[in-house]
């Protein structure tokens, strides 16, 4: 049963005197349950314990907190449909949807835990001394990454489970020992209680320290922004649009201590489309890039947002092909209402650019849902010469850039800024007469992909979600993958310590058989 509270550690708490009603996205009419934003009261309490809990929560060995995520994976997993049934009526997505997003939140979950057991991730590095070198003697050196505290992360609307309450952001700042405190999103903050309290649950049964996870409700920003500007939160992870992942990291490096925002922001994903590729397969290429472009109505990071080529026949018989593929599909309804009317204004300001020609659309059938498929196109001097152009429209919406030849479309990606993926689409002949602006392509985005869509992250070691600002707030990190877990470490050397002090993965005896380095050699062995 929900109860609308915040989840400050183990207790339950709305001292707010106004709630809000979460909201059926189906109907857009006000669901029964009422949410109390934190007060300031319950931020402080809710920072005070994380702060408390952090210095037990980063001494818990590896194995121990392994534990506890696969103890949360389990008891997401044994909220059964109800959690599935929440999820689709506060985002309008379907429970089909749900289920695979569940098993990605399950996976990642586990995924952590395995990586915790393994216990290498801490990139130990000992240089023994050298007491006797000339003309200096030589210390002896031990390095390790740690956690850097209490983490806030920030729900996301179109993920709500695997970009949320217990999603990747979550799943590996636990793994790396840092208590979270989750802002939930508004738009489902049912699921939100529920997975929260899931947390909560795994976290008692494997006797966490209170406080290493809270869940605080908010309907605005005031909740955030008093997180993020806490003086004992030392990380913020956030997914969402550019305007709302700027106005944090702005609003972290104007405190006394400046923290990180590792805030995944707008993307448009530039696809390359190569003449011999669009010769031999336009047909194949088009209907699998309507379903990309349509999948979830659109609102996936890596939506294929921009699409590139040369004009001519093969051009605009992808573009005929693209068209009659997307007028099939129906309009549907959004996440949100906001999301919905951006999308409205976003698709009103793009077609109202100069030389900016709609394509095609979706073909309505009497219905009237905002989320309608929308494929326009301009050439490429005015895209070059129109920074309007390179936005991000939140939806199943995409933009064609026809090119007069190969100058100008290796203009066209020197306009572009950064990136969470970019694709190209081409026979690998012709690969080769391109790559100079292939390499281009690849210095502003994280994931370059071949023959393939966007759309699809696959949760693994080898998967960068990331790319240049402002497709994120920092490059050199990804958001997927276990490689996520760094984000919230930081390196920290011991100098001459007796090996009783040093933390199991430092020590001579090396009792976690993990693999080390020692002066310049990976290894297992002990010293």
């Amino acid at each position: 049963m929900l109860t609308g509270a915040n989840f400050i550690g183990n207790t339950k708490s709305k001292l707010s005197e106004n709630g809000f009603h979460a909201i059926n996205a189906k109907t857009g009419e006000n669901l029964k349950d009422i949410f109390y934003p934190a007060v300031h009261e319950e931020i402080e309490q809710a920072v005070e314990m994380a702060s408390k809990s952090f210095f037990e929560f980063q001494q818990i060995s590896q194995k121990d907190r392994a534990n506890f995520l696969n103890a949360i994976a389990d008891e997401i997993v044994n909220l059964g449909d109800d959690l599935l049934q929440r999820a689709s009526i506060e985002s309008a997505l379907p429970i089909t949807r749900f289920k695979s997003e569940r098993e990605r939140t399950v996976n990642q979950l586990r995924m952590f835990a395995d990586l915790l057991k393994d216990g290498s991730w801490v990139n130990a590095s000992i240089d023994t001394a050298l007491p006797n070198r000339e003309p200096i003697p030589k210390p002896d050196l031990r390095k390790i990454y740690t956690a850097v505290g209490p983490v806030v992360v920030f729900g996301a609307s179109n993920f709500p489970l695997a970009y949320s309450t217990a999603g990747g952001d979550t799943a590996s700042a636990l793994a790396a020992g840092c208590p979270v405190i989750v802002k939930s999103h508004p738009a489902h903050p049912g699921t939100g209680e529920m997975v929260a309290g899931a947390i909560l649950l795994a976290a008692q049964n494997t006797n966490m320290p209170e406080g290493v996870f809270s869940n605080l409700n908010d309907s605005g920003y005031a909740v955030g922004t008093a997180l993020v500007t806490h003086p004992k939160i030392k990380a913020v992870g956030f997914t969402g649009s550019q305007s709302g992942g700027r106005a944090l990291m702005d609003m972290a490096a104007k405190r006394p201590e400046p923290i990180p925002v590792y805030a995944e922001m707008g993307s448009i994903n530039p696809i390359l489309l190569l003449n011999d590729a669009l010769k031999n397969r336009n047909k194949e290429i088009a209907k699998s890039y309507a379903v990309s472009l349509t999948a979830g109505v659109g609102q996936f990071c890596t939506n294929p947002g921009l699409m590139i080529g040369i004009q001519g026949e093969y051009l605009d018989k992808f573009i005929k092909s693209l068209v009659g593929n997307i007028q099939e599909v129906l309009p549907a309804k959004m996440l949100t209402s906001g999301i919905a009317l951006a999308y409205s204004n976003g698709l009103e300001k793009v077609l109202a650019q100069k030389n900016v020609t709609l394509e095609g659309t979706s073909n309505n059938d009497g219905n009237d849902l905002p989320g309608r498929p929308l494929v326009a196109s301009v050439r490429g001097e005015s895209f070059i010469t129109n920074p309007k152009l390179s936005e991000e429209i939140f939806g199943p919406f995409s933009l064609i850039v026809k090119c007069v030849d190969q100058s100008e479309l290796d203009d066209v990606v020197e306009q572009l800024g950064g990136q969470l993926t970019a694709s190209v689409i081409g026979e690998e002949k012709e690969v080769l007469d391109y790559e100079p602006i292939i390499r281009k392509l690849a210095n502003k985005v994280g994931r370059l992909i071949f023959n393939g869509v966007p759309t699809g992250v696959e949760v693994c070691p080898s998967m960068n979600h990331g790319g240049m600002y402002p497709a994120t707030s920092d490059a050199k990190f990804t958001a997927v993958g276990i490689d996520a877990i760094y984000r919230f470490v930081r390196p920290i050397s011991y100098q001459n310590w007796p090996n009783h002090f040093l933390p199991d993965e430092l020590k001579n005896e090396n009792p976690l058989q993990i693999s080390r380095r020692v002066n310049g050699k990976q290894t297992k062995a002990e010293i």
